[in-house]
């Protein structure tokens, strides 16, 4: 199958890349190289894509002309590009014109390919609301900009499915860690601070919070299982996650346990809109896709810790 990524430097984008391309799919990707974050992370991600003979085609999907660049006989589209997290730096047209704008772009390229089979929509728990764990019929109550516009997004992606203009889906997914985690996110800026014998920046109240920590590898099991499931997943919004749930602090005693050192902590002022449990509700998935996350805590914040180790120390 040809298999356009949008996001495709990104976190969870890059890892999809990787495993589409070792299950015999040509991979196409596709990224801005926004400034949100550090591009330093994403040409590392980029550099390790190429290796494996995966190109990014560096185009905004805000930006019309993006379509000219692409081939015409893609056959699955996983959407991964948008303006991620909650951030004081991004205003809310940052989030409508990436996350919205960008989407429906996007869509409109997509209706011109013969033989898309599947359009594959990247969504968050954050559409749930400051509670997430629900099943996906659950009406949604978004608590950001970031999650309002998502679920735009999503509703954008499966009125087509409604409209029979294409096959689509959207997952939802559960608080992803793991190598190439964004820098400014949980456990990339923890590991970082033990290393760098720095402050962790800790929301406040934010220590009881409670999170499905899920494995990269775990959720790039559930996405590319949709392929060859076209007619089963169409129409339908998927949780993707583990049904294990942790505090913030368990994550913090986590990374002292791998990296042996004791973090030190500043408590600052809470983020509005953050999540106070987020729990991934699977019962679909598992219907479905036959998903199922195994990997640990421990063993995930193992394998960021060495991801970090080889690459920034």
């Amino acid at each position: 199958m040809k298999i356009l990524v949008t996001g495709a430097a990104g976190f969870i984008g890059s890892h999809t890349c990787e495993r589409l391309k070792g299950l015999g799919h040509e991979v196409i990707g596709l990224d801005n190289f926004s400034a949100y974050y550090n591009l330093e992370l994403k040409h590392l991600n980029e550099n390790a894509l190429n290796k494996k003979n995966i190109s990014i085609i560096k185009k905004d999907l805000r930006d019309n002309a993006f379509a000219e660049a692409l081939p015409k006989d893609i056959n699955y589209i996983f959407h991964f590009a948008a303006q991620p997290g909650l951030s004081s730096t991004s205003s809310f047209e940052d989030y409508l014109s990436n996350n919205v704008i960008g989407t429906k772009n996007l869509i409109d390229y997509a209706l011109k390919l013969p033989d898309l089979k599947l359009f594959v929509n990247i969504g968050t728990s954050s559409i749930y609301g400051l509670e997430a764990t629900f099943a996906e019929t659950i009406l949604p109550k978004p608590a950001s900009y970031y999650g309002v516009t998502k679920l735009a997004a999503e509703q954008l992606v499966l009125q087509k499915s409604r409209e029979q203009l294409f096959k689509s889906c959207s997952l939802r997914l559960y608080s992803v860690i793991g190598p190439r985690e964004r820098p400014e996110k949980m456990y990339t800026k923890l590991i970082a601070c033990a290393f760098n014998n720095t402050e962790f920046p800790l929301y406040n109240g934010s220590a009881t919070h409670l999170r499905s920590f899920t494995y990269v590898g775990d959720i790039v099991d559930g996405i590319t299982s949709v392929i060859g499931n076209d007619a089963k997943v169409n129409g339908e919004i998927i949780n993707l996650g583990t049904e294990v749930e942790h505090t913030t602090q368990d994550g913090i005693h986590a990374v002292e346990k791998i990296v042996g050192k004791t973090i030190k902590i500043n408590n600052v002022e809470a983020r509005a809109g953050d999540q106070l449990r987020t729990k991934a509700n699977i019962d679909k998935a598992r219907k479905l896709l036959n998903y199922n996350p195994k990997t640990t805590l421990l063993e995930s914040v193992k394998a960021q810790v060495e991801w970090y180790r080889a690459n920034f120390l």
